[in-house]
């Protein structure tokens, strides 16, 4: 099971460190910018969005995962209404896998 608090906390830095995207039309203009290393997808958008992004991050090889709600993820990051969010940083996008593949240690 995912720890959502520690993912969460996790976007939220990345978020104050200017290393994600968020938005549809964003994430799309940075995938194909090659910038974007890790794409969340809320669990709850719709079957287009998935499709869509499910398509382009095939496309451009980037790993995508559907754990949070809408919800969760505009908490996060301090938006609102957000159903999709790019990771463009190495480092957050490690931390992040890392935490959803449940290789968080304690350090």
């Amino acid at each position: 099971m995912v720890d959502k608090t520690k993912l969460c906390g996790s976007i939220g830095l990345a978020t104050k460190a200017g290393k994600i995207v968020a938005g549809t039309d964003a994430c799309l203009e940075d995938m194909k910018k090659r910038k974007v290393n890790l794409l969340l997808l809320a669990n709850d958008c719709s079957n287009r969005t998935k499709l869509t992004f499910k398509e382009k991050a095939e496309e451009y090889h980037i790993t995508i995962y559907e754990i949070l709600s809408i919800e969760e993820i505009s908490k996060a990051i301090g938006k609102i209404n957000k159903a999709v969010i790019g990771i463009k940083d190495a480092g957050f996008s490690n931390k992040i896998e890392s935490i959803i593949n449940g290789g968080e240690t304690i350090e």
